[in-house]
């Protein structure tokens, strides 16, 4: 059981949250995309949110700014976060314009203005649940999404749910974090998206 916890907050890490979210959107809209671009979104997306990051996470650990892939102290979090919302910010100018994929640009809006409040707190020298802030902003993204496009994604929303509670009892079995760090990540993850949804819903 112990190795299974820990395993679930690397699987599930806060670093591929943004992607899921992006295929999952390709996967559902009814609108026709050429099967290019989304390819090609995709692979510029996957460069700039996965292999970049863990390329500057090395990089930090080298400097000696960072010590694990958890970024046990406030202090760790500060250059990744910073880091992520520059990435972010680009993703935004470059990648999902609002001119090409409106809903996809205000889910990335709002994950950097989750990242940013992510990053004040961190400043504070208080820890906010990343894993926490990753998952809740994606379901509520999906559940947005459904209203949306009027589908029925009730077993995805389920799993989702599920997911969460795992997430928040690996944080917790790996004292990584306390009840209210987890239940803050989870609303820094929500609201942003909720307060969004009516630009573009």
């Amino acid at each position: 059981m112990d190795k299974v916890l820990k395993s679930i907050s690397y699987i599930f890490h806060p670093v591929i949250m943004p992607l899921l979210g992006v295929i999952f959107y390709f996967s559902k809209s009814p609108r026709f995309i050429p099967e290019e671009i989304v390819q090609a979104k995709l692979v510029s997306l996957f460069i700039l949110t996965v292999l970049l990051p863990i390329l500057l996470f090395f990089l930090l650990k080298i400097l000696g700014r960072v010590k694990s892939l958890h970024l046990e102290t406030t202090k760790e979090r500060i250059f990744p976060l910073l880091l992520n919302c520059i990435i972010t910010f680009l993703v935004i100018k470059r990648i999902f314009t609002p001119s090409q994929v409106i809903e996809l640009y205000y889910f990335f809006v709002g994950i950097l203005i989750s990242n940013m409040v992510c990053l004040i707190l961190a400043i504070f020298k208080f820890k906010a649940s990343i894993h926490m802030i990753g998952i809740s902003g994606l379901l509520m993204f999906f559940i947005i999404l459904s209203i949306h496009f009027s589908i029925n994604i009730n077993g995805t929303l389920a799993l989702m749910v599920i997911l969460i509670g795992a997430i928040a009892t690996s944080r917790l079995h790996l004292k990584a974090h306390n009840y209210i760090e987890l239940i803050l990540g989870f609303f820094i993850g929500v609201i942003p998206q909720i307060i969004l949804v009516s630009y573009w819903l």
